[in-house]
């Protein structure tokens, strides 16, 4: 990985590199709202830097990576183990844009659960007990993460992305768990459409953004 940042030194970069020192934009213990995992409780890291510019992306603020301090993966670390967690989503922004070998390792010396949320658009590093890879069209997934994720997501924003889901699961693995979420700004009227679709394509599942219903991070 050697995603640069402007404005630092080489050892800042070296560290960046090396997943080491990571933009940190939040971080928080909530419970975890959509996909596979609705209803557990996770402690989220939310990584800054994000180049796939999803027009809908409900978390611009973390796209510039520039604006989030610079955070040592050991400082990450013991936030998780303060919150006494059990699992850690790492998200984005798009997350795989750095190593996260690193992170992920200290992670699991402790015997946390690992999950990514991430587009697949970069190389997987890290070492994952679930991959949610929700692909999007203006950056493509990397082929070789079609395989290794767990859990395919597509946001449906209008209907033309259904046919668009069923092509992105003919790529993944016969085993990975499909669904189909409502972009938030459409929700009212794309869930009628997705509940429609899902009943005619059950291999399909929803996918709804709890925590937003509920009012949680």
């Amino acid at each position: 990985m050697s995603y640069k940042l402007s404005g630092l030194n080489t050892e800042q970069q070296n560290l960046l590199n090396a997943g080491k020192l990571l933009p940190l934009m939040e971080e928080f213990y909530t419970i975890q709202g959509e996909g596979f995992n609705t209803g557990k409780a996770a402690y989220f890291i939310r990584i800054g830097g994000c180049e796939v510019g999803c027009h809908w992306c409900d978390v611009k603020e973390s796209w510039d990576a520039h604006i989030h301090p610079l955070t040592a993966s050991e400082t990450i670390l013991q936030h998780v183990l303060e919150s006494n967690t059990t699992a850690v989503v790492v998200t984005g922004g798009e997350p795989l844009i750095y190593n996260l070998q690193y992170l992920t390792s200290l992670l699991k010396e402790k015997n946390i659960q690992t999950f990514i949320e991430t587009s697949g658009a970069y190389e997987l590093s890290g070492i994952w007990d679930w991959v949610c890879l929700s692909p999007k069209k203006t950056m493509l997934p990397k082929e070789a993460n079609y395989k290794k994720a767990n859990e395919l997501k597509i946001i449906v924003f209008n209907k033309h992305d259904f046919i668009w889901a069923e092509e992105q699961a003919q790529k993944v693995s016969d085993n990975c768990y499909l669904y189909l979420q409502p972009e938030w700004s459409k929700r009212h009227d794309i869930t009628p459409l997705i509940v429609e679709y899902v009943k005619k394509n059950p291999k399909w599942m929803i996918s709804l953004q709890t925590h937003k219903y509920i009012d949680i991070p």
